[in-house]
């Protein structure tokens, strides 16, 4: 089925606002170039010096954002959303808009996903690559789809980078707006016992499912269509949700019923401007205990006070 394509062009020092804008407008990812500092990039991930000459030609002053809108879904109020939002932010931008066969989406960036070391512990695999090694690392085996989630955006290698640091043998965690269920498995092969993911797109709650299957921890982990907790219970000993700064606060007032004395909330997602707005509706006797920065993107580690 053919799938509405909208790429919105604007100045490379407002990609991270405009992908956080992106984001917001729909529940199953985005494609972001943004060749602004590619060198430095592809040294820092792939471990390499030499770019493709096609590569080095693209503009060095302006980033795109694709961002692709499901047959099911009315695409005039996205675009409506988008406009406004980037008017709010006084943003300049050109925005072009096309069908594309989902297929074509998907091809558009597999051929540039590279595996991805992620903290000490970890690899992200791309299920279609099989140049990388993986030494002592504990590797993800991704087949994102169109999901939020492939280890490449900022807020989610904090989240991991954090889950390196706090999962233990045994823990429950619960994963609000799953994507591709890359966090609830990481902590299953850091050791946790189960993992519950929770989201609004049924595409995000099937790529989640196949991708625990990918790496066989299928059964010990749920993935089901949901907004934000509504379908969660009881408590966990880790609680991560890499959405977007306003999900964050409308979670912040539910998100004490699910942890225990103990449990450690980690949350993502939260672009710089708006750290202010998240601490503020954080509820009383919850705390931030530590903070991880990338970019200008913020993640969160809180506690119980």
């Amino acid at each position: 089925m053919d799938w509405t394509e909208i790429v919105l062009t604007v100045p490379s020092e407002k990609i991270d606002t405009v992908s956080d804008i992106a984001q917001m407008t729909v529940p199953y990812g985005i494609y972001i170039e943004d060749y602004s500092d590619l060198e430095n990039e592809v040294m820092e991930i792939a471990k390499i010096d030499m770019i493709d000459e096609e590569l080095l030609g693209q503009d060095r002053e302006h980033g795109k954002v694709h961002i692709y809108i499901s047959p099911e879904e009315n695409p005039e109020e996205a675009i409506s959303y988008i406009h406004e939002r980037l008017k709010a932010e006084n943003i300049e931008y050109e925005i072009k808009i096309d069908d594309c066969d989902v297929e074509s989406c998907l091809e558009s960036w597999r051929k540039y996903f590279c595996p991805i070391n992620v903290g000490e512990k970890l690899l992200i695999r791309p299920i279609w690559r099989d140049d990388y090694e993986k030494g002592n690392r504990i590797v993800i085996n991704l087949e994102p789809g169109l999901a939020f989630g492939t280890g490449t955006h900022e807020t989610t290698r904090l989240c991991l980078q954090a889950l390196e640091k706090y999962v233990k043998k045994g823990d429950k965690v619960l994963d609000v707006g799953c994507g591709s269920g890359i966090l609830a498995v990481a902590s299953l092969l850091l050791g946790a016992e189960s993992a519950f993911g929770i989201d609004i797109d049924e595409l995000a709650v099937k790529a989640s499912r196949e991708n625990a299957k990918l790496n066989g921890v299928e059964d010990r982990y749920t993935g089901i269509k949901g907004n934000l907790a509504d379908k969660a219970e009881g408590t966990y000993n880790i609680i991560t949700a890499n959405i977007v700064a306003d999900a964050i606060i409308m979670l912040s007032s539910d998100i004490m019923k699910f942890m225990d004395e103990n449990s450690i909330y980690i949350t993502s997602g939260i672009i710089d401007t708006r750290l202010d707005d998240v601490l503020a509706a954080l509820p009383e006797g919850l705390t931030v205990t530590e903070q991880f920065e990338e970019k200008g993107w913020i993640c969160l580690v809180i506690k119980k006070a």
